[in-house]
């Protein structure tokens, strides 16, 4: 059994893209698959998790968050896992530079958090997704996500707080 870790980020803004913190221009952005290939522009210094790991896990569909304009500069990283009725969270995480008080860019977590209900939503889940989170950041979560607390550091997105995620950065 895989022993998932408990997730500290945290949503700095509920946007309709990526904005930047200086400018407040808006940026949108693109969710791709990440690849092999990709893991030459993740610098591990510069990242907290092992995305080589992740990706390596056949269990687990890793993303990029990028720009629409630019593919190459990752925003930030997801790794997710289909459990055949729900989307599960194991790691997200912003690039270096989107992070603590002199971020770029405000929005990325919110934005992957949002490409999680959405896949969860295609592969006719409902939007459900499920992760661990730190105790400290429980009450964070059920404030700006919406999430509901289960038990011990288990929480989910239920249909309609997905839908509301879903909305506000993915217009149809």
């Amino acid at each position: 059994m895989k022993i998932s870790r408990p997730l500290d980020f945290v949503i700095d803004k509920i946007t309709n893209s990526i904005e930047n913190t200086l400018t407040g221009e808006v940026f949108d952005t693109a969710i791709i698959k990440l690849t092999i290939k990709d893991l030459s522009q993740i610098i591990k210094a510069d990242w907290q998790f092992d995305w080589t790991k992740e990706i390596k896990d056949r269990d687990k569909q890793v993303y990029k968050l990028t720009t629409v304009n630019n593919h190459t500069i990752i925003q930030g990283l997801l790794s997710i896992e289909d459990k055949k009725d729900h989307i599960f969270m194991h790691l997200i995480e912003s690039a270096k530079f989107n992070k603590h008080k002199d971020k770029v860019y405000l929005g990325v977590p919110g934005n992957l958090v949002a490409f999680a209900c959405k896949v969860s939503v295609d592969k006719g889940y409902q939007g459900f997704l499920a992760f661990d989170a730190k105790t400290a950041l429980i009450k964070h979560y059920q404030d700006t996500l919406f999430a509901t607390h289960f038990r011990g550091l288990r929480m989910f997105i239920e249909t309609n707080a997905a839908l509301r995620l879903i909305s506000q950065y993915f217009k149809s």
